[in-house]
């Protein structure tokens, strides 16, 4: 069994880099196959889900590496009831939302959770 890494993405990715840098590691890591990456979006990083993404901060990455994550065959996941998600409109990318406790599962379940 590979081992798995969950990345939290929090930041803002209107004000921030930092979301695109994050899909973009958790793309090249996932893709290696020998970590079962799972992506987590809270607060404002679920604007990545819509279809505008790439008019974000560094968009050149979501458009490119969002596709990679999904490829993977896991989903991605996002804060269950974060208040950004009723304005996204269709998402560009299937996704599940989560409650807290479910976060807490999963993220108890792997070997390293890093945060952005």
């Amino acid at each position: 069994m590979n081992p798995a890494a969950l990345f939290i993405i929090a930041s803002d990715p209107r004000a921030s880099r930092r979301p695109a840098e994050a899909v973009r590691i958790a793309a090249g890591v996932g893709a290696w196959g020998k970590v079962d990456v799972s992506v987590y979006l809270s607060e404002a990083a679920v604007l990545i889900l819509g279809e505008n993404a790439g008019e974000l901060l560094d968009g050149g990455n979501f458009e490119r590496y969002l596709p990679v994550l999904r490829d993977l065959g896991r989903p991605l996941f996002a804060q269950k009831d974060a208040l950004l998600l009723p304005g996204l409109g269709p998402a560009a990318l299937p996704f599940e939302e989560i409650s807290d406790a479910q976060l807490a599962a999963l993220a108890s379940d792997c070997n390293c959770v890093l945060r952005f």
